[in-house]
């Protein structure tokens, strides 16, 4: 778990204490090294991981609301990473048990259990088509598995394990092909190609834990960060970068660590937030900080930036939102650098979710305060709370082209929403 998301799970802890309550880029030439597959069999489907005695929306302090469609209550302690399958009606999850599992979001039903991990995993990442599924732990280990066979998505082996970052706190797929990167705490970002689990780079220049590593949504660039503040920007070719920001040369790109990034659809603008607070506007065409946003609170960490497209148009402006643990989500307009409104939560905000088309008007913000909102970002109306955790929601992802989405909480469980569809006005349709 990220160092921003741990900050996030404190507070809320201390109040409760408070209160006692493939595009091919990279071809055969640039592979460093190759791993060979350690020959684990087949995925054993015995163990579910199911806990019947750990009942979601019912805790020491007995019943409360939910209006979950679903849930899964496998995990016996704190789930810190989901991710939804780009088509089918599955989720992954892993967490402080030391294990993932793939399971069903319309029933709860554990397709497999995800095991090898001697410590929490920590992050859990589909491929672009869903067919290859990648847990990263706390132990440093990188395990995948992949579908068996054509006919559904119900069966699953073990595919290899890979060794990168001592800890791997960040694992992402290129958007269009079988290319993995991971960062992790020994400030080092790795990429390999599957399934061979050859590796391609190996990026250092990081003084601190890597806390953000993704590719530029065009999938030709790839962004990373850390916690000591310095931003790389890589071609995936070379080991050297294309460019660096760095505090130490650059006071205006000071933000006390970097804690998350978001990138624009253009793949021409970034938004980086700080652990103070801060938030940055960067060129990644020129290598430049452009402006600063200033609406969060001092000293509060920003856990997540997202862009939402309200025009339907690329042209490497638009609306961001920001959310951070001061309980703020904030959509700006970047044409303006002006706040267009301000979302509030009653604790923390953990992550932000920007909805596709035709519902890309719509935010999902997780939170600390046990709930999930679904907001309209073209007026800041609230649409929909999301309850059933009794602890901080630390993740969520969107599955089904957006018309669902999954939670981790540090309570254990993982929670199932629909997403609603608003009209022009922002008034719920049924």
């Amino acid at each position: 778990m990220s160092s921003g998301k741990q900050r996030a799970v404190d507070k809320f802890e201390e109040d409760e204490d408070q209160y006692d309550a493939q595009e091919e880029f990279i071809n055969e030439d640039d592979v460093l090294e190759e791993l060979q597959d350690d020959g684990d069999a087949p995925m054993d489907e015995e163990d579910d991981g199911q806990d019947d005695n750990n009942d979601f929306g019912e805790g020491s302090s007995g019943a409360i609301e939910d209006n979950t469609v679903q849930h899964f209550t496998g995990h016996k302690a704190s789930v810190f990473a989901v991710a939804a399958h780009p088509t089918e009606p599955l989720a992954a999850s892993g967490g402080e048990d030391d294990v993932g599992y793939v399971w069903d979001i319309t029933d709860g039903e554990v397709i497999v259990k995800l095991t090898g991990h001697t410590d929490s995993v920590s992050c859990i990442a589909w491929n672009f088509d869903g067919e290859i599924i990648s847990t990263g732990g706390m132990d440093g280990k990188i395990r995948l598995w992949r579908r068996v066979g054509k006919e559904n998505f119900r069966t699953w082996e073990f595919l290899t394990e890979l060794t990168g970052p001592d800890e791997v706190n960040v694992l992402k797929w290129h958007p269009k092909g079988n290319v993995l990167l991971a960062g992790g705490n020994d400030g080092t970002v790795w990429l390999w190609q599957l399934p061979s689990g050859n590796t391609m780079q190996v990026f250092s220049g990081h003084t601190g834990a890597v806390n953000y590593a993704e590719f530029t949504p065009d999938g030709k660039r790839i962004v990373t960060a850390c916690s000591g503040g310095i931003l790389l920007f890589w071609d995936p070719r070379s080991p050297s970068p294309i460019f660096k920001l760095d505090p130490a040369q650059d006071g205006r790109f000071e933000l006390d660590g970097i804690t998350s990034i978001g990138i624009n659809p253009a793949s021409t603008l970034a938004v980086v937030g700080g652990a103070a607070g801060g938030l940055r506007i960067v060129n990644l065409a020129k290598g430049t900080v452009v402006s600063s946003l200033g609406g969060h609170t001092e000293g509060e960490s920003i856990e997540s930036v997202v862009f939402v497209n309200l025009t339907g148009k690329e042209d490497g402006q638009g609306v961001v939102v920001t959310g951070a643990t001061d309980g703020k989500a904030c959509i700006w307009d970047l044409n303006t650098n002006r706040l267009r409104a301000t979302l509030q939560h009653e604790d923390a905000i953990t992550w932000l979710l920007a909805l596709p088309a035709p519902k890309s008007h719509l935010v999902v913000s997780a939170s600390a305060d046990k709930t999930l909102k679904t907001w309209d970002a073209r007026t800041g109306t609230l649409i929909k709370t999301h309850k059933g955790h009794r602890s901080a929601v630390l993740g969520a992802s969107l599955g089904l082209e957006g018309n669902v989405v999954v939670s981790a909480g540090d309570d254990g469980l993982c929670g199932v929403w629909t997403t609603e569809v608003t009209d022009e006005d922002g008034v719920m349709q049924d």
